[in-house]
């Protein structure tokens, strides 16, 4: 499908001469030979750019204009003017004019205008389109901190809510900065004790003798220091849920400890001899391949099966980078907002830069990457240059793994994604590209739902 021009202008050889060198670029140009007639086609059809004279019977160019920004404000007007109507001209611009152009047009900057034009407003389009999604994606589902369209995180969407109204203990495992402790919220906030204790606790950040206490607590003289009995997190918990995260790093009188919760319920606090009960669900995550752990003697067995009852694993970014536009959107909404800045989307140029790049920390790292990008931003897009500069200058990645196996479809729908990305979003590019048609670009990309 062919990007639209209307021209507008009621001299019959300029209007002619200008749609004849728009389709020579490979433009479909829409004749009309004034306002009136302009309007109607507007409303009736989609058209990509205006370009209008100034002074025409009837309704004329700056009428048109103000129309047009009324009603279609996204649309990008080019104004043509004679040389006597230049102060008109820069008054158009005042009233929503991209630029203007004098008579006789110079067609290589009337090219020029149009590709810049077209790609801005492609690019203004792709935001919006990415925040309907987000907010659509975020309306949908109960916890909105799920971000993602992609098949993985749909599936693992599906299997949260599937487990949450159980009592069975969770492992969620995945690389650093995947987001595991957002699934543990997620699984919290669909299950029946959304409302009950959530406690968290970071067994990496406590050293072995202060992670027993902080987990089980402690009675008065249990040690030097320990000037009064203290309620240990299990106990705080109870009722609701405990979250373990890096499970991988408690030792293995700990572990001991812990198994018994699972399995009868109860302990006892550090120091004391009377048995605590407790009602607690276990949710516990970690980066460390705990089989491997299990196989070289550093975590018990029977702790191991007792916590992997139901087993998440949360993809890293590499591999679900539909979601990174998604993402990115939704970072920037957050960190706008906690920086007091009114930032509505990327250049095709950042977006590009963000799904190229591999991000061996995850989302992790992209959350700290946007933070930054909106911080260092002097406009109401974030460009590349924005960008920290590992990312802005990280190789393109040109290169489309098509896994063995796949249908003709499913690598067709890889191309033509993977090439979108590519081309920042821009379906006349990717059009371009791919060799096919705007058209069939359009019609596939709705069918794959984007």
């Amino acid at each position: 499908m062919k990007d639209t021009i209307l021209i507008v202008d009621d001299e019959l050889n300029i209007r002619n001469g200008l749609v004849q060198a728009v389709e020579m670029e490979g433009y479909e140009g829409i004749p009309a030979a004034d306002g009136e007639e302009a309007w109607k086609i507007i409303n009736s059809r989609e058209i990509d750019m205006v370009i209008t004279d100034l002074r025409m019977p009837g309704l004329d160019g700056s009428s048109l204009l103000k129309k047009i920004y009324s009603s279609y404000p996204t649309l990008p007007v080019v104004v043509l003017t004679g040389h006597g109507t230049i102060e008109d001209a820069v008054t158009a611009m005042q009233n929503g004019a991209i630029d203007f152009l004098t008579k006789p047009v110079n067609l290589n900057h009337l090219f020029v205008l149009i590709k810049k034009s077209l790609s801005s407003r492609d690019m203004i389009r792709k935001n919006e389109e990415l925040q309907k999604e987000l907010d659509r994606l975020k309306g949908n589902n109960t916890y909105s901190q799920m971000v993602g369209k992609s098949q993985a995180v749909q599936r693992l969407l599906d299997t949260i809510q599937q487990i949450a109204p159980s009592k069975a203990s969770v492992l969620i495992t995945g690389e650093s900065g995947v987001g595991k402790e957002v699934v543990a919220n997620a699984i919290v906030s669909y299950s029946d004790r959304a409302k009950k204790p959530f406690i968290k606790v970071h067994c990496a950040a406590l050293n072995e003798n202060l992670l027993e206490s902080e987990l089980f607590g402690h009675v008065k003289g249990a040690y030097t220091g320990a000037i009064s009995e203290t309620r240990g997190r299990f106990e705080q918990a109870d009722g609701g849920t405990i979250f373990l995260d890096e499970i991988g790093e408690i030792n293995q009188s700990t572990q001991i400890k812990l198994l018994r919760v699972l399995q009868e319920h109860e302990f006892e606090k550090v120091g004391g001899e009377k048995t605590v009960k407790v009602d607690v669900r276990v949710i516990a995550a970690t980066n460390k391949d705990l089989e491997k752990e299990m196989k070289e003697g550093r975590f018990r067995e029977d702790l191991y099966y007792r916590l992997n009852v139901v087993r998440l694993e949360v993809p890293p970014l590499r591999d679900r980078k539909d979601d990174i536009p998604l993402l990115s959107m939704h970072f920037l909404n957050m960190y706008s907002k906690e920086n007091n800045k009114n930032i509505e989307g990327f250049t095709n140029s950042a977006r590009s830069a963000l799904y190229n790049y591999e991000w061996p920390g995850n989302i992790r790292e992209l959350s700290n990457c946007i933070e930054s990008a909106v911080v260092m931003c002097r406009t109401n897009l974030i460009d590349l240059n924005d960008l920290p500069i590992n990312i802005s200058r990280s190789p393109r990645n040109d290169a489309i793994t098509i896994p063995l196996g796949s249908t003709m479809e499913e690598a067709e729908k890889l191309i033509i994604t993977s090439t979108l990305a590519w081309c920042g979003g821009n379906k006349t590019k990717t059009a371009d590209v791919l060799n096919l048609g705007r058209k069939t670009v359009q019609r596939k990309l709705e069918e794959y739902g984007k």
